[in-house]
């Protein structure tokens, strides 16, 4: 264990923590919703540091990232604990029923090990990803401040909920905030997620993008009978369209039943190209199908002249149109990062 940042320690040995919007208040020996922060006479103690659930090379398409280093390779690694209970988790089993895991499951990888294996396994960046990495606060800086210093890129795959301190903590070292939006209501988030207050997300996004010039790009599982409403899709295409830019990449992915959502079918075709076009109608520039391979809704088109700039069939990348960030056939910005 290790001593945790953004705390402040409260009467009675009680603490509060600032990683997350939940800014639990943390009595001795208990635990934060997270499982991960544990307040030991009055020391707020981190638990999953070096500690990793998960580890592989991606393509950079996995995470989904379609406008950031396409055809790239990035080291991806998760650890333990989620500060969302959400119950179509693909990922449950280090996010949800972590109890004893931590030390009994886990790989310790340091983060100058983390870094090594980066270069040695050929990528070109390392990504925190199947669980909430903003639990990880303390190892992912440490990590993040390597990785610069070695020219890699540097990815959070986030549901969002981070504090503006900790975002702040992060934001010279982090160059993408690939961030889910589940829903667009109050009501989807509690039921689904049991998060209140899950509108501060939006704050965080556009800090990431505005202060910190990150790469944004967003996700949205699209569930049946949950969040596949115009109301709510109309919602979230606006938002991007209004907070982050027309030319923000949304992904509407086809949900396949997970976890305690067993009993709902996988989300139709149709849906999913019902949402592209409520995008279309936003005036979004790249609305992508996903989760569904060889479907067109995967490649990038140019807005401007209607030529094919990245042919994907699942993750196989083909870049068939880029200048630099911009359309080769007529110039148009495509807001490419390479």
């Amino acid at each position: 264990m290790r001593e945790a940042m953004l705390y402040e320690k409260l009467v009675n040995s009680a603490v509060r923590c600032h990683v997350c919007q939940w800014r639990c208040v943390i009595r001795p020996d208990k635990y934060g919703l997270c499982r991960m922060r544990h307040n030991v006479e009055g020391s707020l103690e981190v638990l999953n540091y070096g500690k990793v659930s998960s580890v592989a090379v991606d393509p950079i398409e996995k995470k989904p990232l379609f406008h950031f280093h396409p055809a790239s390779r990035v080291f991806s690694l998760g650890s333990w604990g989620c500060n969302f209970q959400c119950k179509h988790c693909q990922n449950w089993q280090i996010s949800h029923q972590v109890d004893g895991m931590v030390e009994r499951a886990s790989q310790n990888i340091s983060p100058e090990e983390a870094i090594k294996l980066t270069k040695q396994h050929g990528c070109d960046g390392i990504a925190w990803t199947y669980n909430e990495p903003a639990i990880w606060l303390e190892y992912t800086l440490d990590s993040a401040k390597l990785a610069k210093k070695e020219n890699l890129y540097t990815v959070y795959v986030t549901n969002g909920f981070s504090t503006e301190e900790a975002l702040d903590v992060m934001g010279p070292y982090l160059d993408v905030w690939r961030v889910d939006l589940k829903g667009f209501s109050d009501s989807l988030y509690q039921g689904l997620a049991k998060v209140i207050r899950w509108r501060k997300i939006l704050d965080v996004a556009r800090r990431a993008q505005d202060k910190w010039k990150m790469h944004v790009e967003v996700v949205t599982n699209i569930i049946p009978t949950l969040n596949d409403d115009d109301e709510q899709l109309e919602g979230i295409a606006r938002w991007i369209r209004d907070d982050l830019g027309e030319l923000t990449p949304w992904h509407v992915t086809r949900f396949h039943p997970q976890y305690q959502m067993q009993h709902l079918p996988p989300t139709p075709i149709s849906t999913i190209e019902r949402a592209c076009e409520i995008g279309k109608r936003a005036g979004l520039r790249f609305i992508y199908a996903g989760n569904m391979p060889g479907h067109n809704g995967e490649n990038t088109v140019c807005y401007s002249c209607g030529k094919l700039a990245v042919e994907r069939t699942g993750y196989h990348t083909r870049i068939t149109g880029l200048d630099g960030s911009k359309c080769r056939y007529c110039g148009a910005d495509l807001n490419f990062r390479r």
